[in-house]
């Protein structure tokens, strides 16, 4: 694997990086990983699971927000840890490869979710939870390797073409698990009008649990790229030693941290935005599965044209990013975010903003009815909203943290996006539970985005 030398990290501060293919090749780190959150937590297995595994959509939104926010309390607690370490040691890509491996091997076993099987939900959610802390562990140290790829002018676009890159990978996943893997179980065809491939069996959901093993597969192929063509930083210190100075200048930058008022707003800020961001893309297939009945198809192809919005939204912003700055690209994205849901919140299967309207006909053409439109149409612009927000935020985070400890800053974004990433998945399966409605359960998000936005104003790029 390739290393960068002390050297080429001196030449790199004085404009000197890396190879074209070394770029590209971590760029389709995003791409590698993208199926996870596209595949299992947003568009294909949790709704699966909320109406076919668990007793009811309800419960189910319920049990994968607790599993959900016992994965995000474990990122939490351990993501700064992790990057002090990693900055004492040196070395980026031993992190990414053991937690890639937790991420592969927790997928698959999705595999086991079988309809109506309530004695496997335990095992299931204890999965799901251990691919998230994967998952979000090797982009900690995968997000660490920015500042020596490119110069400092050109992150905002490095980082949006990376998330637009990881987007159309979700965006193929999906097309390859709804056009070829999961059918319809009453009509046994996908998508495209094909049978299944491999025989899988539309009446046990066998397409729909495919999805967990090609999350593992697809990561194992893309990630290559990166370990074999994309420098990693030298190796500093034994893992014992670099244990000791990493907590010993953890606690320093904790000590430090009130005194850098703007990066403490920032991860302040984070902390809330991201909670809010996390948990409507968690639950807007479920969401959506609950208020307009709609199955794996209809919420598969809900996934590609909101993944499509978020490509080319992820690619604008980060052009956007280097021309305006990535505080003013995390403003507008959250402006947005915040009108899109309130307006979804008044959209229901039988009227919109209010008006009455026909609900969907059972058996209906796709998206025929117009609150099924309207849903749509909001969800694109959440789509394109959220990927320039979570690539202008590590863009920032790069121009406000110390540069000798960036995965150290690092994993402190991890921890204000995971430490009460628990708060939004509790909170919508305490009041979706309580009330039964999952309407109210996702109404709740609108705090986070206001409060998140106040917070970002106290922020100061230079």
């Amino acid at each position: 694997m390739t290393t960068i030398t002390s050297e080429a990290r001196v030449a790199g501060a004085q404009g000197t990086y890396p190879s074209r293919l070394a770029v590209v090749s971590w760029i389709f780190f995003d791409w590698a990983a993208q199926p996870y959150f596209t595949l299992i937590t947003t568009f294909v297995f949790a709704p699966y699971f909320a109406t076919s595994i668990a007793p009811d959509p309800a419960t189910g939104q319920s049990l994968w927000g607790f599993a959900m926010a016992a994965a995000g309390l474990a990122i939490a607690l351990a993501s700064p840890v992790l990057g002090a370490i990693a900055d004492a040691a040196g070395r980026r890509k031993p992190w990414i490869a053991g937690f890639g491996a937790l991420l592969v091997l927790a997928s698959c076993t999705l595999w086991i979710g079988k309809p109506g099987d309530h004695a496997i939900i335990p095992p299931l959610l204890i999965a799901v939870a251990l691919a998230s802390v994967g998952a979000e562990f090797a982009t900690v140290f995968n997000n660490a390797m920015m500042p020596t790829l490119v110069p400092p002018e050109r992150i905002g676009r490095l980082s949006g073409t990376g998330w637009a890159t990881g987007y159309v990978g979700g965006i193929i996943s999906l097309i390859i698990v709804l056009g070829f893997l999961a059918a319809n179980p009453e009509t046994g065809r996908t998508l495209l009008g094909f049978k299944p491939l491999f025989g899988l069996d539309p009446a046990t959901h066998q397409g729909d649990r495919a999805a967990g093993p090609l999350t593992g597969l697809w990561f194992i192929i893309f990630v290559m790229p990166m370990f074999l063509f994309t420098p990693d930083y030298p190796a500093r210190r034994p893992v014992r030693e670099a244990l000791r100075e990493g907590l010993s200048e953890l606690r320093q930058s904790f000590r430090d941290l009130p005194k850098r008022k703007s990066l403490a707003a920032f991860l302040l800020a984070n902390m809330i935005y991201t909670d809010g961001l996390v948990s409507l893309f968690a639950f807007g297939g479920i969401y959506a599965a609950g208020t307009f009945g709609w199955h794996t198809i209809e919420i598969g192809t809900f996934g590609i044209i909101l993944a499509i919005a978020g490509t080319f939204g992820a690619w604008f912003g980060g052009k956007l990013d280097d021309f305006l700055g990535p505080k003013r690209v995390i403003a507008g994205s959250m402006l947005v975010l915040l009108l899109a849901l309130a307006a979804i919140l008044l959209v229901d299967k039988d009227s919109i903003f209010f008006i009455k309207v026909a609900p969907p006909e059972p058996g209906g053409a796709l998206f025929a009815a117009a609150a099924e439109r309207a849903y749509v149409v909001l969800g694109c612009l959440i789509g394109a909203a959220g990927g320039p927000l979570q690539a202008a935020s590590r863009t920032l985070l790069i121009r406000l943290a110390p540069k000798d400890r960036i995965a150290q800053y690092f994993g402190l974004f991890a921890l204000t996006g995971k430490v009460t990433s628990f708060i939004g998945p509790l909170m919508i399966g305490m009041i979706t539970a309580v009330t039964a409605s999952q309407k109210a359960g996702m109404a709740v998000l609108v705090v986070f985005f206001v409060v998140g936005l106040g917070l970002l104003m106290r922020v100061r790029e230079d």
